[in-house]
């Protein structure tokens, strides 16, 4: 990025990085930021102070801390390639989809999100000797169809336009042909998650994941210790539409009263 283009960053774009850089070195200054996108100091400050205005931080001088005594949630508006998703934490994701795998034994309909984390439960369903015996499964995630296709699973896909990267069925035909359904439970990946709900970087995909929820009598969430405080572009539902969250780890404090409160089921891998 030249200087002239750094010069014209928007402003939200530049408080996205404001709170990634703060979420990552724990302080930011105003000099640095202002040398780094080419822009006044006074221009920072501004910034500086609409996110402390929204909670998202605390001023101080030269520069910025974490709020005190609250959560830092950082924003994420550019969805990493499938593949670079895939292989960040994979082994964590596997033990993720290991306790899935267990939870979904004993249910017969079967709803899958496309996602990373979904696709590696897939891989694992399908390993399982017996598992997908007697079971059928809905997923507009192509490559989670193309897992189980093999399987004794009666695998349901719905027509639509494909998202390339991701490979997954979108747009209004998909939503209506899937509204049609019940399912037993849905397994959901999360880009984020937050006291505010869980998130997805595509306004295509929280349409199918909101007919998921809706047409799901048990609605599990996958997510990833990383993710915890992070949003994303567009809510997906409150954190009360779960019923399950499967981590690696303890969600943070403020979280975890929340989907206490919400009586979601917090299952911990390795626990």
């Amino acid at each position: 990025m030249t200087f002239a283009e750094k010069a014209r960053t928007p402003a939200q774009v530049r408080m996205n990085e404001i709170l990634k850089r703060l979420h990552e070195g724990g302080s930011v200054t105003v000099a640095k930021i202002a040398q780094d996108f080419g822009i006044s100091d006074m221009t920072v400050r501004r910034d500086l102070t609409e996110l402390e205005r929204e909670g998202l931080l605390e001023r101080v001088h030269g520069g910025a801390v974490p709020p005190a005594g609250g959560p830092l949630q950082v924003i994420d508006d550019v969805e990493p390639t499938f593949k670079a998703r895939l292989s960040h934490n994979a082994d964590i994701k596997g033990r993720i989809a290991a306790r899935a795998v267990e939870v979904l034994s004993s249910y017969r309909t079967i709803a899958m999100d496309v996602g990373t984390s979904t696709l590696i439960t897939a891989r694992r369903m399908a390993a399982t000797p017996g598992m997908l015996v007697r079971k059928r499964v809905f997923t507009n995630g192509l490559r989670i169809a193309e897992t189980l296709a093999e399987t004794e699973a009666e695998v349901y896909v719905p027509g639509g336009r494909i998202r390339a990267d991701e490979m997954s069925m979108t747009g209004p035909v998909a939503v209506e042909q899937f509204s049609q359904f019940y399912f037993d439970v849905v397994v959901l990946g999360t880009s984020g998650l937050t006291n505010e709900g869980f998130f997805d970087y595509s306004l295509e995909e929280i349409e199918m994941k909101r007919v998921y929820i809706e047409r799901s009598a048990k609605r599990i969430v996958l997510c990833d210790s990383s993710k915890f405080r992070r949003m994303s572009t567009a809510r997906v539902a409150a954190l009360q539409a779960a019923s399950m969250i499967i981590t690696d780890a303890a969600p943070p404090v403020d979280i975890a009263s929340t989907l206490a409160a919400a009586s979601v089921d917090v299952q911990i891998t390795g626990l």
